[in-house]
């Protein structure tokens, strides 16, 4: 009896260790299950100041809502937006942000629609100069799906920060609509971004992005309006349909007109880095696509040549700063320039000895070869005849088509590596 009474007790304690032990267990799954997460961004656009051509139309922000419509590239189950008020001096006030999935025109499935909270409220005053995160949300959110954000705004400042270059169609309805049931098909039309910057979805930790600075060439001036078919698109398209690759976000932060070194439109390339690259959640990959701008500015041979090399370092520092934080970086070459408005025969030269540094000097990680994609086999200087938007400078819907599927997928293969 004795004995028996020793071992029960004994077993029980053996049991209850044993559960312990599993529970601890579970529980310590879980964490890891929770650690496994990050935020990886899925679609960014580059800010700046609003030039005065490019401000809303009638009726304006102040008082009003705005739908805008984006494209993402990598799904998820959890985001969360970043909103942006970094290029005014004065507050901004955000009444309520709205997100759904955008079915056609101004049109949202209204059975997704979810609005958005700021430290648990639905408000939130953006000073001058800065940004916010809104709360991250539970929201179904597929690759390459078209997502409506629609802001009803409170005052806004007279310098707007935003991207003009949206080649996406936005809508102003007057009053304070942000309800899934507002009726925007009598909205004012207009083919710019404000205040949004980026969006990031809580993804697996294999997941990855990959950044691409760059100018109008990147920003798509020549595709088609709503169509969202610029070369980062078309990446992201590729690398969506390759299993190895299809857990990678694609953020395109080209604007137009923009220069590396100084003058364009925006901050410079050398300027926005930081914010633009390294401050992306999740990013293993940079591609840099630009310089043209920085070319057509010259005035004559010895400014050319000084740009060229201007340009040279440039990338330099753009690696060093982004192989510090572990980034893989691509250059790509630049595009032809012949009849075109900023063609001269030493910008020319300029464009050659910067694409053969970028082809042969090592210091990129790899290159693509943007310039060979598009160019005439022909007449090499030249951009192809039915890849151009008229102007011989910028790709049309065709040219971005051949520019995207130029990058070899495998480049993004393995971003543990």
């Amino acid at each position: 009896m004795k004995l028996t009474m020793t071992k029960f007790p004994t077993t029980l304690f053996s049991l209850a260790f044993l559960f312990l032990l599993i529970s601890c267990g579970s529980e310590k799954d879980n964490q890891n299950d929770t650690s496994e997460q990050k935020w990886v961004g899925t679609w960014s656009t580059a800010p700046q100041l609003v030039e005065p051509r490019n401000m809303p139309p009638a009726p304006g922000l102040s008082g009003n809502t705005l739908r805008q419509v984006v494209e993402v590239s990598l799904g998820g189950d959890e985001l969360r937006l970043k909103l942006t008020n970094e290029f005014s001096k004065s507050e901004l006030e955000i009444n309520a942000v709205q997100i759904a999935v955008s079915k056609d025109s101004s049109a949202i499935d209204e059975s997704t629609a979810k609005m958005l909270k700021f430290n648990g409220n639905e408000s939130v005053s953006i000073a001058g100069g800065e940004a916010v995160y809104s709360d991250s949300i539970q929201f179904k959110l597929e690759d390459r799906m078209r997502l409506a954000i629609t802001i009803a705004y409170g005052d806004t400042p007279d310098d707007l920060t935003g991207h003009p270059g949206s080649r996406t169609t936005s809508y102003i309805l007057e009053g304070q609509n942000a309800q899934s049931n507002a009726d925007f098909s009598e909205a004012v039309k207009t083919d710019h971004w404000y205040t949004i910057n980026t969006i990031e979805v809580k993804a697996d930790e294999n997941a990855a992005a990959v950044a691409i600075i760059g100018n109008s060439i990147t920003d798509g001036r020549g595709s088609g309006t709503n169509k969202q078919n610029r070369w980062p698109d078309i990446l992201s398209k590729e690398l969506l349909k390759n299993p190895e690759t299809e857990n990678i976000g694609v953020l395109n932060l080209g604007i137009g007109g923009n220069a590396v070194l100084r003058g364009g439109l925006g901050p410079t390339a050398l300027d926005r880095f930081d914010r633009d690259i390294l401050q992306q959640k999740g990013v293993e990959w940079l591609i840099i696509m630009e310089g043209v701008n920085d070319l057509g500015g010259a005035t004559d041979s010895i400014a050319a040549f000084n740009v060229a090399n201007g340009l040279i370092s440039a990338y330099k520092k753009m690696i060093e700063k982004a192989h510090k934080q572990g980034i893989k970086v691509y250059g790509g070459t630049i595009t032809p320039i012949n009849q075109s408005f900023y063609y001269k025969d030493f910008r020319e030269s300029a464009r050659q000895k910067v694409n053969d540094w970028i082809r042969n000097s090592g210091e990129f990680d790899a290159v693509i070869d943007f310039d060979k994609a598009i160019r005439n086999p022909d007449n090499p200087s030249v951009i192809q005849e039915n890849a151009h938007d008229g102007d011989y400078l910028h790709p049309n819907e065709y040219g971005y088509e051949l520019m995207g599927k130029a990058i070899d997928p495998k480049l993004f293969q393995n971003p543990e590596d």
